[in-house]
């Protein structure tokens, strides 16, 4: 069997294969409500059509002025939940799992009227306006509405949740030393909000619900923290409860004078590497991994245990049943209306 295709479990998660969807933001609220539309629903449905084992629904804010754009969806609202379970019900029927990352832009949210962050410094750029600093009290009701969403999530019947902790947004903007300059608890222990908000979602979701974290192991900012900093920062997360890292990079301002390398198939999985071996922790690994061989190297090398395909899965929805064929077509097992095809 190839790994791609091999079954995966971490506590009460059981994914038939090891081929994930990422998140990806598709500004496609039209009505501005934060509540996923027609457009979510195929979009998500086909790649659970087209054999993916995991899908992660793109970044759902906490609250209206945590979105990136007005576009964007949130589940800051019980009202929000009926249209989360109609894509969750409709995907489960095709065998993928799903899940959603909850997260909050924070100094990136640009239709924000003031964006708030952890410091008072705006994203580099003229379309982003300079943040409020969250006062201590609301970076602690910040920490419940991430759990009051995460709530929601399990009640709309999410098999996973994934904190945005990645990419700039607002939990990379408290644990990033070049965005928080508090001095409150906030800034003398960087990593305080994204623990607290790991354990807050801790305790509304179900024991055996694993909780993923996405963050950006390198910043390649001038200034930023590298890999050292950042396999600190997860130790701290997964000790308070996270048990699976989805590692990305970058995000958090222009690329700096040292570069980062070339974007060439598979050029961050060596992050996810070095996370997995430091912590024994399962991880995903992502970045330009859609063609087959390099994804399923990725596994058989030891580098990740799940593997992340988004502008592969933008471009083909049936990425997973393509990838599988190519490797070992006596596993592939397609809807039986589309069978004929393959």
């Amino acid at each position: 069997m190839a790994l791609l295709s091999s079954p995966f479990q971490v506590k009460g998660l059981t994914l038939k294969n090891r081929i994930v969807m990422p998140p990806m933001c598709q500004y496609s609220v039209d009505a501005h409500d934060g509540t996923p539309t027609d457009w979510h629903f195929v979009h998500y449905v086909s790649r659970a059509i087209g054999g993916t084992g995991l899908i992660i629904v793109e970044m759902t804010d906490v609250e209206p002025d945590g979105r990136i754009s007005n576009g964007d969806l949130g589940l800051w609202s019980d009202e929000q939940i009926a249209a989360y379970s109609r894509i969750v019900s409709e995907v489960h029927k095709y065998g993928a799992k799903i899940g959603i990352q909850i997260g909050h832009a924070g100094r990136k949210a640009e239709d924000a009227e003031v964006p708030v962050s952890s410091s008072a410094i705006a994203f580099p750029g003229s379309r982003y306006k300079t943040p409020r600093a969250l006062t201590t009290e609301e970076v602690q009701e910040m920490v419940v509405k991430f759990a009051e969403s995460a709530r929601r999530a399990v009640e709309a019947g999410m098999d996973t949740i994934e904190i945005h902790g990645a990419h700039g947004y607002l939990i990379h903007q408290f644990h990033s030393p070049l965005t928080n300059k508090r001095d409150d608890q906030y800034g003398k222990d960087p990593a305080l909000f994204g623990v607290e908000v790991i354990q807050a979602i801790k305790k509304v979701v179900p024991a055996d619900m694993p909780l993923i974290m996405r963050v950006s192991a390198v910043e390649y900012v001038d200034g930023g923290y590298g890999l050292e900093y950042s396999t600190e920062l997860c130790r701290r997360y997964k000790e308070a409860g996270v048990d699976i890292f989805h590692l990305s990079s970058g995000g958090e301002g222009p690329i700096g004078s040292a570069g980062r390398p070339g974007v060439h198939p598979g050029y961050q999985v060596p992050l996810a590497r070095v996370i997995k071996q430091a912590l024994d922790v399962p991880v995903i690994a992502v970045g330009n991994l859609d063609d087959a061989k390099l994804a399923e190297a990725s596994l058989g090398n030891g580098d990740t245990d799940l593997v992340a395909v988004g502008r592969g899965m933008l471009r083909d929805p049936y990425w997973a049943l393509h990838a599988i064929r190519a490797l070992s077509p006596e596993e592939l097992q397609p809807p039986k209306q589309y069978g004929r095809a393959f």
